[in-house]
């Protein structure tokens, strides 16, 4: 899970991978198969979206009590999901991925890498469908912040899957669905375990990810973009990363909202990229020794240590060494905070900041940019 693209100084204290093919994250294991490691729709165009549960992009919002499928059977489940869940295979390694419109799979970036940390991609891969055919695939677009990416393939009769609009509830039954060592269309069961989660970048410096769901059904390498379904068949995350058993943890897999992945996917689809509200700052998280050498009041936040020139945090008056404690009242404590809080605006949109500069508080007006770049 090793992504370039994003300027800031982020504290490592878990390494986490990526389930993808693509390698592995400094000190963890990649949940998706690598070339030389173990072996391993509707009329409309948009993909089918159940309409019982609402949330905010970016994971923000109450979770919602999913609609009763009564008489549902795990088996039944499976069998309504498993023809919507592929393989990926890249000259590179493997992953999985889901079918969101009839044509097109939705899955994560770094399953169709060229390198891990690079944000080029491959422009063709292989899908493999669940009845065993296998189709050529281009990649329309990627995108490094939500490590997500979209795939045209030659045919437009795939069986889209159904995407959750809200968040699951935690405790909630879930599965998840994929090719783990390639073994395709795999099983695994466990529960929702949190919302919101965040998860450090990877030794390349990528950006972290953030507002994951977190779960204990087993995730592997090979798993990444494959899906993560609740008791009424519906996709409520992609999967995203797990922790490995090496680094001391037991059942930490983590995906990516379908209310984020859905945005995304629709983006990607309509232009090759997905645009992020961009304030134009770099920062490191604050520590006892910077806040001495700042003379600042602030016990924690994000220190600014680059302002893009002509970019909004600039002409706002955001100034290198402020510290950022706050964005629309939201406490910013990591940079993983700054993202979260971010996701909720919209570019165009005027946001408060409140920092601290040399030890005095106050509140400072930023008109929201946008870019394609992961970037605060």
């Amino acid at each position: 899970m090793q992504r370039s693209g994003l300027v800031a100084a982020v504290a490592l204290a878990l390494a986490v991978s990526g389930c993808s093919g693509s390698g592995s994250a400094e000190g963890s294991s990649s949940s998706s198969s690598s070339t030389g490691s173990t072996p391993a729709g509707s009329a409309s165009g948009t993909a089918q979206q159940d309409t019982a549960q609402t949330a905010s992009p970016g994971g923000v919002g109450t979770p919602s009590e999913p609609a009763v499928c009564r008489g549902r059977s795990i088996p039944q489940m499976v069998s309504q999901v498993e023809p919507s869940v592929v393989t990926i295979r890249t000259t590179q390694g493997l992953g999985s991925g889901i079918v969101y419109r009839p044509d097109v799979v939705l899955t994560d970036e770094h399953v169709v890498a060229r390198q891990e940390g690079s944000p080029q991609t491959f422009s063709q891969v292989k899908v493999l469908l669940a009845d065993g055919s296998t189709l050529s695939g281009k990649v329309i677009g990627s995108d490094l912040l939500t490590d997500l990416a979209a795939v045209r393939v030659k045919r437009n009769n795939l069986p889209p899957a159904t995407f959750a609009k809200g968040l699951p509830r935690p405790g909630a039954t879930v599965l998840a669905i994929g090719s783990p060592l390639g073994f395709s269309s795999t099983v695994t069961k466990g529960i929702v375990s949190a919302l919101n989660r965040d998860l450090p970048s990877g030794s390349s410096g990528a950006p972290p990810l953030v507002d994951l769901v977190q779960t204990d059904a087993p995730i592997s390498p090979g798993n990444s973009g494959g899906a993560l379904v609740d008791v009424c068949g519906r996709v409520v995350g992609v999967n995203e990363a797990y922790i490995p058993p090496s680094s001391g943890a037991v059942s930490l897999g983590f995906a990516t909202p379908s209310v984020v992945a859905t945005d995304i996917a629709d983006q990607l689809i309509s232009s090759g990229q997905a645009q992020h509200p961009f304030l134009g700052v770099s920062t490191t998280e604050l520590t006892p020794q910077i806040a001495q050498a700042l003379h600042t009041s602030a016990d924690s936040g994000v220190v600014v240590t680059q302002v893009t020139g002509g970019a909004p945090a600039a002409t706002a008056g955001v100034r290198r060494g402020d510290v950022i404690t706050a964005l629309d009242g939201q406490r910013i404590a990591t940079f993983a905070d700054l993202l979260g809080a971010l996701r909720t605006t919209h570019p165009g949109n005027t946001v408060k900041l409140r920092v601290d500069r040399s030890g005095k508080t106050m509140t400072i007006p930023v008109t929201v940019g946008s870019r394609t770049e992961p970037n605060g």
